[in-house]
């Protein structure tokens, strides 16, 4: 039986990957949130995981009261994700946890030899080359979660298709809810009508990054770090079905493309079973009944942090991480309704080209980047509190 440490476990792709385990039988014998305990209590009831991190440290103590009935151990505190991550017996980590705070964990479960399904984007795009690095030593697998890079993975997965065979990757964008909006329309846009998808059920931190875009310009990035492509060869494209996952085009012309209904759970079950393939119950395309598929040009003049995102990565260094940590900081005090959607733009592209390069990064240094990051957000926004 595949055993699994789930980190994230009562967010978005957490309870989707519940789903999945109870589809196909798979343990999960540890879990980690940030503070939901009600969830994360009958998860610890119905799984009986021998761990579980919390990382606010008063619902950490109520959950541990609540289960004290229970075998499992509860870990409290900001490292928790951590110490679960290594101490747990695991053979592979899924970390859906959001924002950077998903590295220290990733990091930890590499040492350890466990696999990695990876459904946060951050770490991979603040701390690409030390995880990568990491991967490379310990010899464990680093399997993408999210729905675009699953789709290229399993695009490229055949042993006849060479890196040197690869023209192109070809990510996909539904567009979000403002798409062939102007940016004068976007200074209009309310928290309510940013966190209304046309087609995925997410967070509400990714759905505003898939608003701006940013999202897209996140995966440009991941793409770079797990496909070993450059920049100029990833192109995005809007399509607005969100059936096309994404596509891999060939030096020979030919190009193969991943498709489904858009659920997640296709993508999960994918990288905790690979490299088998196990049923599951997403709705099936039906290839006898009509429906079209549409693909654009994003604009990435009006939706500047895609471009943003190219930049960064081309230059390297702790650009990418800079971005990162102010556009979640951005977003943080956007969801506050404390700044509007537009600023988002501004501030983020403002803080890359304020803030200090570094060419070497180290853990440490990325802990500096991500308060200098931050705490610029917070003081050119503090007029618009």
């Amino acid at each position: 039986m595949k055993k699994i440490t789930l980190l994230g476990s009562t967010g978005s792709i957490g309870k989707q990957t519940i789903e999945v385990a109870r589809e196909q039988n798979i343990k999960i014998c540890a879990i980690g949130a940030k503070q939901n305990i009600k969830l994360l209590e009958s998860q610890i009831r119905e799984f009986k995981p021998s761990l579980c991190a919390v990382v606010d440290e008063s619902a950490g103590k109520e959950l541990k009261s609540r289960v004290s009935d229970t075998d499992t151990k509860v870990i409290i505190g900001e490292d928790a994700p951590s110490i679960v991550a290594r101490e747990s017996d695991g053979d592979i980590l899924l970390n859906s946890l959001m924002g950077k705070c998903g590295i220290a964990p990733t990091l930890e479960a590499i040492k350890t030899k466990k696999d990695i399904a990876m459904a946060n984007k951050e770490p991979l795009v603040a701390a690409g080359d030390i995880i990568l690095r990491a991967v490379k030593e310990n010899g464990v697998k680093l399997l993408p979660v999210d729905s675009e890079h699953s789709a290229i993975f399993q695009c490229l997965d055949t042993s006849h298709n060479s890196p040197d065979f690869i023209k192109r990757l070809i990510i996909t964008a539904s567009g979000g809810p403002f798409f062939n909006k102007t940016r004068q329309d976007l200074e209009k846009v309310t928290l309510k009508d940013a966190l209304s998808h046309p087609t995925w059920s997410m967070g509400a931190k990714i759905t505003v990054d898939s608003a701006t875009l940013m999202n897209k310009g996140l995966e440009v990035i991941e793409a770079v770090r797990l496909f070993g492509v450059p920049e100029d060869r990833i192109d995005v494209t809007v399509h607005r079905q969100s059936i096309v996952h994404s596509m891999v085009e060939f030096c020979d012309g030919s190009i193969l493309a991943q498709m489904g209904h858009p659920d997640m759970k296709h993508c999960i079950s994918f990288a905790l079973n690979y490299p088998e393939r196990k049923e599951t119950l997403c709705e099936k395309l039906d290839f006898t009944k009509s429906f079209s598929l549409t693909f654009d040009c994003p604009d990435e003049d009006t939706f500047s942090l895609l471009s943003l995102a190219r930049r960064c990565v081309k230059k390297g260094g702790n650009a990418p991480a800079i971005m990162n940590s102010a556009n979640e900081e951005a977003v943080k005090l956007f969801l506050q309704e404390k700044i509007r959607f537009i600023d988002i733009f501004d501030v983020v592209e403002e803080a890359v080209v304020a803030l200090p390069f570094r060419e070497n990064i180290t853990l440490e240094s990325l802990e500096e980047d991500d308060r200098l990051a931050r705490e610029y957000v917070r003081k050119r926004m503090h007029k618009l509190f």
